[in-house]
Order: C-alpha cells, then sequence, then structure tokens
C-alpha cells in the first residue's frame, strides 16, 4: 500500500478549513456568527463596521461579557464552547451558538484579532492569528468591557474560495440581511453598521410598543407595518407573536419572510407549508407573503442541531406545531374585515347616507343577503354591445332629466324630523364600505365612505361572498362519498400504505376509503362525490406524501375548495349586469361581514379606497 493511501490524521490547519467549508460561506456567514456570539455573551449594543463588502475587513464590538485572559487561546480552539457541558445540555439549547467551531474556521481562512476584557480585569488581553499552523499570541491592549473581532483579508490563504465571492454590493446586502434578521429577533439590542465608514443602519435598543414598532419599519420599510395584523395567541405551551401581512401586500418573491423559533431566525419546510397553506386561499398566484413571526416553544422539544448553519430545526411534535400556525394564521386572515383596513375617519358632516333596505340592511336575510334579483335577473337585461354602446336589455334607460330627478331625489338632504327616524349622525355609524353612489361600466361599483370615495370591483366581491357561503353549507353538511363501480388499486411503499392504515378515519371524513390488499397496494372504493371527476390515485398519492413528511395534508380539501371556487365564478353576479343602488349597497354591507372579502377566490383585491389627501395630491389642490 502507498503512503498516499494510508489513513491519517488531518493537520489542524486542514481541518479547520474543511469545517470553515461548512460554517464561512461568504462575509455575511462569518458575521452571523460573529453577532451570535455577542448576543450570547449578553451584549446590549453591538457595532459592525465593514469594509469592501466584508471582504478587506469585518469587525464587531460589543459590550457583553468579555472573555478572561487565561480563555482567550481556547477561544481559537476547535470543539471549543462556553456553552455546552453535558449530552443533556443539547437538549435545552437556549444560546444561539454553541458548536464551538466558528471562530476556530473563521481563523484558519483570514487574519484575524479578538480582543476582549471581563468586567474583573484590570486590563484588556489581545489573541491573534494568521490562518496557518501556529500558537495564539496573547498580548495586553486597551479595550473597554466587552469584546471586538477583527477580520482582516477573507479568504486571503484559500484563493480558490476567494473566486466564489460576488461583487461588492452583492456581498454588502447578504450581510446587512442577517444584521436586520437578528436585529428583529433581539429588539433589546442596539445594532449600528458602517460600511466603507458610511453609517448604513442604527437601530436603538426598543422596550415598548411603540419603538418595537420603529425598528420594525426600518427592517421592513413603514408599508409593511401599515398593511400588517399584528398576532399574539398562547395555547397547549406554544405562543406565536408578531406580525403578518395582509394578502394585498404580497411579494413577488420570499424576500420579507422573518420567521424565529425561540429568538432563532429558520427556515423550516413544516413552517413554510403552514404559512403557504394560511394564505392559499387570498393570495394571487405567484405571490409570496410578508411575515415577522416569533414562535416561543419548550426548547426540550425541538432540535437546532440538525444543520451545520442551524437554520433548520426539528419539532418533536411537527404536526401540533403545524396545526398551530396554520389554524392561527388561518383565522387571523379571515377575521380582516374593511374597517380593520381603514385608517382614521374624517369629517362626514357632508355624507347623505341611505337607510333601510336601501343601504342594505335586509335584517332577517343575514350577512349574506345580497338582493335575491341579482342572481335571478335574465343575463339578457344587461347585455354590453359594444364600447361606447351603452347597455340594452329589458329595462329601458331612464331620460336624461328624469334620471337626474331621481338621483337628486335619492340623495336630497333629509328633513331633521326624519333623522330620529334611523338616519345615523354619529361618525361611526357610518359602515366601513360607506354607501353606494353609481355603478362604473357594468363592473365597477363607486361608493362614499367616512375616508372618502371606495372602487368595488362587483364580481370579484361577489364571487369572495358566494366562495365562503358555499364552504360554509360543505363544512355543516359534510362530505358525500361516491363508491367506485369499479375500484382502483395503487402501488405504494410500505410505509405509505401503513400511513393509510393509520389515517382511515381521516380518509373516510374527507369522502374516501381505502382498503389495504396486500403489504404495498392499496384499493380506493370510494371518493368524494364532488371530485368524482379527479384523478383519485395521484390525490390520494399526494396526501400520503403529505401525512408522512408533515403529519397532516389538506390537498383533498384543497381539490374540492377549487371546484366550489369555480361554482362561485360562475354562481356570481357578472359584470356588465346593472345593478340597483339598494343591491349594490346590499352587496357592500355583505363585504362587511365575509371572511377575506378584501380579496376573490383567486386571490385578486376586491375593492380599494382613494381618500380624501390621495384626491387632493391628484388634482393638486391646497398648493
Amino acid at each position: 500500500m502507498t503512503d498516499a493511501a494510508r489513513i491519517q490524521l488531518l493537520s489542524p490547519r486542514l481541518a479547520n478549513q474543511i469545517a470553515a467549508g461548512e460554517v464561512v460561506e461568504r462575509p455575511a456567514s462569518v458575521i452571523k456568527e460573529l453577532l451570535e456570539n455577542s448576543l450570547d455573551s449578553g451584549a446590549r449594543r453591538i457595532e459592525v463596521d465593514v469594509e469592501q463588502g466584508g471582504v478587506k475587513l469585518l469587525r464587531v464590538r460589543d459590550d457583553g461579557t468579555g472573555i478572561s485572559a487565561d480563555d482567550l487561546p481556547l477561544a481559537l480552539a476547535r470543539h471549543a464552547t462556553s456553552k455546552i457541558r453535558e449530552l443533556e445540555d443539547l437538549e435545552q439549547v437556549l444560546s444561539l451558538g454553541f458548536r464551538g467551531e466558528a471562530l476556530a474556521s473563521i481563523s484558519s481562512v483570514s487574519r484575524l484579532t479578538l480582543t476582549s476584557r471581563t468586567a474583573d480585569a484590570e486590563q484588556a488581553w489581545q489573541v491573534e492569528t494568521e490562518g496557518r499552523d501556529m500558537q495564539p499570541r496573547v498580548q495586553p491592549a486597551a479595550h473597554p468591557v466587552g469584546t471586538s473581532v477583527e477580520v482582516r483579508d477573507l479568504f486571503f490563504n484559500t484563493p480558490a474560495r476567494r473566486k466564489f465571492l460576488r461583487a461588492e454590493k452583492t456581498e454588502f446586502d447578504h450581510l446587512q440581511e442577517v444584521i436586520k434578521r437578528l436585529a428583529l429577533a433581539r429588539f433589546d439590542v442596539g445594532f449600528q453598521l458602517r460600511h466603507n465608514g458610511k453609517t448604513i443602519l442604527s437601530l436603538h435598543e426598543a422596550h415598548d410598543e411603540a419603538s418595537r414598532a420603529r425598528r420594525v419599519s426600518s427592517v421592513c420599510s413603514n408599508g409593511f407595518l401599515e398593511q400588517a395584523l399584528p398576532i399574539e395567541i398562547e395555547r397547549n405551551g406554544l405562543r406565536l407573536w408578531g406580525w403578518v401581512g395582509l394578502p394585498t401586500f404580497s411579494r413577488s418573491q420570499a424576500d420579507l419572510q422573518y420567521f424565529y423559533v425561540n429568538g432563532r431566525m429558520v427556515r423550516d419546510k413544516l413552517v413554510a407549508h403552514a404559512v403557504r397553506q394560511a394564505y392559499r386561499d387570498v393570495l394571487f398566484n405567484g405571490r409570496h407573503p410578508t411575515f415577522v413571526l416569533f414562535l416561543e416553544i419548550d426548547p426540550g422539544v425541538v432540535d437546532v442541531n440538525v444543520h451545520p448553519t442551524k437554520h433548520e430545526v426539528r419539532f418533536r411534535d411537527g404536526r401540533m406545531v403545524h396545526d398551530f400556525l396554520y389554524g392561527t394564521l388561518h383565522r387571523a386572515l379571515g377575521d380582516v374585515r374593511p374597517e380593520d383596513q381603514l385608517a382614521a375617519p374624517a369629517s362626514v358632516d357632508t355624507m347623505v347616507r341611505p337607510t333601510g333596505q336601501a343601504a342594505g340592511e335586509f335584517g332577517p336575510q343575514g350577512e349574506m343577503g345580497l338582493a335575491a334579483n341579482v342572481l335571478e335577473r335574465p343575463q339578457a337585461d344587461s347585455v354590453w354591445r359594444s364600447p361606447g354602446a351603452g347597455f340594452q336589455g329589458a329595462r329601458p334607460a331612464l331620460p336624461a332629466a328624469e334620471a337626474q330627478g331621481a338621483y337628486r331625489e335619492y340623495f336630497k338632504p333629509m328633513p331633521e324630523a326624519a333623522v330620529p327616524a334611523g338616519l345615523p349622525q354619529e361618525q361611526g355609524d357610518v359602515p366601513p364600505l360607506g354607501y353606494a353612489i353609481a355603478q362604473l361600466k357594468g363592473i365597477y361599483i363607486l361608493a362614499e365612505n367616512v375616508q372618502g370615495m371606495v372602487l368595488v370591483d362587483m364580481h370579484a366581491a361577489h364571487e369572495r361572498i358566494t366562495y365562503e357561503r358555499l364552504k360554509v353549507a360543505m363544512a355543516s353538511e359534510g362530505l358525500r362519498g361516491q363508491p367506485l363501480l369499479v375500484p382502483e388499486s395503487i402501488a405504494v411503499s410500505q410505509r405509505e400504505a401503513d400511513c393509510a392504515e393509520e389515517h382511515a378515519a381521516l380518509f373516510q371524513t374527507l369522502g374516501f376509503e381505502l382498503q389495504r390488499l396486500g403489504p404495498e397496494s392499496l384499493a380506493i372504493r370510494q371518493v368524494p362525490a364532488l371530485l368524482k371527476q379527479a384523478e383519485a390515485t395521484r390525490l390520494v398519492q399526494d396526501v400520503l406524501s403529505d401525512l408522512l413528511e408533515y403529519g397532516t395534508s389538506d390537498r383533498i380539501q384543497a381539490h374540492i375548495n377549487e371546484l366550489l371556487g369555480t361554482m362561485a365564478c360562475h354562481g356570481s353576479v357578472r359584470a356588465n349586469r346593472r345593478l340597483t343602488l339598494p343591491e349594490m349597497n346590499a352587496l357592500l354591507r355583505d363585504m362587511e361581514h365575509t371572511e377575506r372579502s378584501g380579496q376573490c377566490n383567486h386571490g385578486r383585491p376586491t375593492w380599494t379606497q382613494m381618500g380624501m389627501d390621495d384626491l387632493d395630491k391628484l388634482f393638486l389642490r391646497g398648493r
């Protein structure tokens, strides 16, 4: 056997550089490790200086507890840490860094200087390394209580790694994103970031709700907080709080999604799946939701040590966590009503408001009391002939003078004697979406509310109302099964067959009946009546896949909802149909009481608001 084929120990330098391949991908990776160490040390203020995107210089200074002179050389050794003492500690990890490899790995591919002082030390001490096999040099230094880590010339001794770095701006953007993530995780810590001598971020400690909101706005933009719902719920030992963006504030990419487990930023498949499910009915195709969410859970039931970068976690009871996240977000988004999305009201002294049936107040008909003749009126009653040609149909158009007279009669000021008869005088009595004024091109409803003008897509709005109505009916009546004349057999793995047996009751509830034929085969004997045309085999396989990965699945319900959405689309008031003012107001009232009425079934917005300030700007009033 040649010497080249013999097993031998790696040199410390090479072992560190291999470890660096897992830990140190780019300057952003370095800053993550250094900042996590600072936070674990109890720092309340952290300053970061960067040059050339972090390739030339990365300096992190904190006011934490510091490192004693005797421990400084150990800080740069592999598998040396102050955060883990025995195996049981890994089951209750509360610190951000704990592997004991970060500084050793960073020092193997850079010129690193570590300066620190503890509160009881008379002076600070400094240790230096330059990416080669050598005993770290320790010497006295001047430094306040806390620690500074200076990393220069990243990858100077591994040119193959350095050539994979991107442009300075790209590397700095990644680095800045890391700091933003940690700044959202730790409101109690101040952060300062300078790049090439210029201050980029200056975030003060945030101890109250207002200052936390300011930090979220600084990191995520003012627009996010204006279009976000606050969340806070605690159940079964789980606590979820933070902000979720309204569906109308979606993004073309998943770049404004921050999720933390016990203060640690994670990107977890189970979490992503639960969030996608919660937004499924309200998000336009290809768009991504926005959120800043914090999950607090017993550290003993979550494993944070499943990936070298610690970006992934594993929950002991994944299904419970998934259902908690999905249920909380689903209810929060469903509870959004137009009044929640509107700003503080302006003056309403000039508003003339209809009451009773004209205002859409149908009483006993309930929340979804859109006038019946909207759905029953013959389609020929409102046929759009051609652009500019207007409407034709059974209802003749009023002469201009008569139409103007009717309009004035409807909106003329009410006499004082009529005020006690029900005309609301208080600002709060005006419905959020106000009262209809007119219909535009047979497509949009124009309404006046407290804030100004509301524009409603009548088909999209009624489609959502009808869809939610169908879902409620389906939930109350259950899913009726349709037996197959010839059962379909499908080949599955033994694990999938076991899963099907274990969840037989779930499939039964959803209208399916499965029978195990052998160790790796199933028979589909019944499918939901609504899905009798669906590809049952593929659907069952997808559901089993979800159950094995997430412990839950809603694919069957998703297919059923898709069919209900199609039914709602065909059963809703069509574009180019003339509505009376009472019918328009009925639609507005239904929107105010219907879940997710801000979006149609396809995720498109159903209404928009133009406030008086917006209108004044449009016409340059007050300038």
